[in-house]
């Protein structure tokens, strides 16, 4: 069952992140606009969600799954990451916090550009 509700909230969350994303397309900035609203939207919901299912609210087990894994992690990854970047901060360990969070950003980057000189070394 677990990862039926993983897959339905995925199905959800990129549709959203779908129509998110080309609402902010009309108004013609060349600014990603539409990312940077799904990476601040998911990192809110899933602050908020964690925040009320380790608090005094109860979130089943099966509602964690659709929400979290599955609809956020497709809505925004990013979400996921701006969530453990801050456990490490407020668990005090600033270190891990800034390796994580310079980690990412520099590596991910690294990797996008890898990855496109790989396709170009294929493609010739």
């Amino acid at each position: 069952m677990k990862l039926i509700y993983i897959g339905l909230g995925g199905c959800l969350g990129a549709v959203c992140r779908y129509l998110v994303s080309g609402w902010f397309l009309r108004f013609g900035v060349d600014f990603p606009l539409g990312t940077l609203a799904v990476n601040l939207l998911g990192s809110f919901a899933l602050g908020f969600l964690m925040s009320l299912a380790t608090g005094t609210l109860y979130v089943s087990p099966a509602v964690r799954f659709f929400l979290a894994v599955g609809f956020l992690g497709s809505f925004t990854t990013f979400s996921t990451f701006a969530y453990e970047t801050n456990e490490l901060l407020k668990s005090g360990e600033w270190l891990l916090t800034a390796l994580n969070a310079l980690g990412s950003f520099i590596l991910g980057i690294i990797g996008v550009r890898l990855g496109e000189l790989l396709a170009q070394v294929l493609i010739r």
